[in-house]
C-alpha cells in the first residue's frame, strides 16, 4: 500500500477539564490545528470552564469516562460504594484492576456512575458526547466493558477507543513496567472488540498513543508509528486487520486515533478530580507533547502523507 493513501487522523487531547492550566494548553493546541478533538473529564476540577471553552472555540468534544481517579459525580455513590477505597475516592489506576480481579466491584454501581457522567456531560456541554472512552483505559476491563458498551448504545454514543497499538514490541525506549501495563491494556482491548461490535459501536481502524506518551512523543516516533501501523494493517500483519468495527470500510478509507495529553503542567494546589493533580499532570512532559504536536515539521509530514486531521464526527 502506498503511504500516500488519504488518512483521517483524530488527534484527541485527553483530560480536558483536569485543571485550568491543562485546559489552556489544550485549547492552544486546537487553535493551532495540532489536535482535532478533546475528551472531557466531567469530575475534573475545571470541567465546567472547559465545557465553556469548547463552546467558545467550537471544539469537538467527547467524554473521558472516569472510574479510577478522584470522586464520583453520582451523589448516591459518594458516601458508600464498591467503587471507592477507604479514603472515599476511586481505587486508582492499578487499584481498580485489583478490586475488579478480586470480584469487589458492583457492576450496577459502575453502570450508575457511567450514566451519571453522561448526564453531567450533556448538562455541561449542551450536547451528547460524540465519543466516549475510559480514563486510564478502564472501559476495556473485564465486566466493565459490557456495562460500558450498554451505556454507549443506550445513549446513542457512536464512537469509542480500542487501545491496541501496532508495533509496540518495536519500541525499546519504553520502560519495562510500562510495557507490562500496556500489554495488559492491549489484551483487555482485544477481548473487548466483539462486545463493542455486538452493540454497533465504532472506533478508528488504528490506535496510536501508548508508545508516544510524554517524553516519548517525538516527530520521529510519531512518523514511525503512523507509517508502520498503516503498512502492517494493509498487509494483514497486525491484530487490527480483524478489528474493524461493523461500519468501517478499510478498503476505501483509513482512520486513525492518536491519543495525546498536552497542556501546561498542573500546579500542586490546583486541579485534579477531587484529590489534587497527580504527578502525570504536573510533569513537564505535558508541555513537551504540546510543542511536538504544534511543530510545523510534523504538519509537513502529515501533508506529504495525505493525513488530514478531523474529529470523530467526520469519520
Amino acid at each position: 500500500m502506498s503511504l500516500n493513501t488519504s488518512v483521517k487522523l483524530v488527534v484527541t487531547g485527553d483530560d480536558f477539564g483536569y485543571c485550568p492550566r491543562r485546559d489552556v494548553g489544550i485549547v492552544e493546541c486546537f487553535n493551532a490545528g495540532a489536535i482535532s478533538n478533546v475528551s472531557l473529564l466531567v469530575n475534573g476540577s475545571s470541567a465546567a470552564s472547559a465545557a465553556d471553552l469548547a463552546r467558545r472555540y467550537n471544539i469537538p468534544i467527547g467524554l473521558h469516562a472516569n472510574l479510577s481517579e478522584g470522586v464520583p459525580v453520582c451523589r448516591e455513590l459518594c458516601q458508600s460504594s464498591t467503587l471507592l477505597n477507604a479514603h472515599g475516592v476511586f481505587h486508582g489506576k492499578m487499584g481498580i484492576r485489583k478490586a475488579l480481579a478480586q470480584g469487589l466491584l458492583s457492576m450496577s454501581e459502575v453502570r450508575q456512575e457511567l450514566c451519571a457522567q453522561v448526564r453531567l456531560f450533556c448538562e455541561l456541554t449542551g450536547q451528547n458526547p460524540q465519543h466516549m472512552d475510559g480514563h486510564q483505559h478502564v472501559h476495556v476491563l473485564p465486566r466493565i466493558r459490557e456495562e460500558f458498551a450498554q451505556v454507549l448504545q443506550e445513549h446513542s454514543i457512536p464512537y469509542t477507543r480500542v487501545p491496541v497499538e501496532i508495533g509496540l514490541n518495536r519500541c525499546d525506549w519504553i520502560q519495562d513496567e510500562l510495557v507490562k501495563f500496556y500489554r495488559g491494556v492491549e489484551e483487555d482491548a482485544l477481548n473487548t472488540v466483539e462486545v463493542f461490535k455486538s452493540h454497533g459501536i465504532r472506533w478508528p481502524d488504528i490506535y496510536i498513543g501508548l508508545s508516544t506518551m510524554g517524553k516519548n512523543m517525538t516527530i520521529k516516533n510519531l512518523q514511525q508509528a503512523l507509517d508502520y501501523s498503516i503498512l502492517s494493517l494493509h498487509s494483514g500483519l497486525s491484530p487490527q486487520s480483524s478489528m474493524y468495527s461493523p461500519t468501517s470500510h478499510p478498503s476505501t478509507s483509513l482512520s486513525i486515533e492518536l491519543m495525546t495529553h498536552p497542556g501546561y503542567p498542573s500546579v500542586p494546589t490546583e486541579g485534579g478530580c477531587g484529590e489534587g493533580p497527580d504527578d502525570f499532570s504536573q510533569s513537564w512532559e505535558r508541555v513537551h507533547e504540546m510543542n511536538v504536536l504544534k511543530d510545523p515539521l510534523l504538519h509537513s509530514y502529515f501533508s506529504e502523507r495525505g493525513v488530514h486531521l478531523c474529529p470523530f464526527r467526520d469519520l
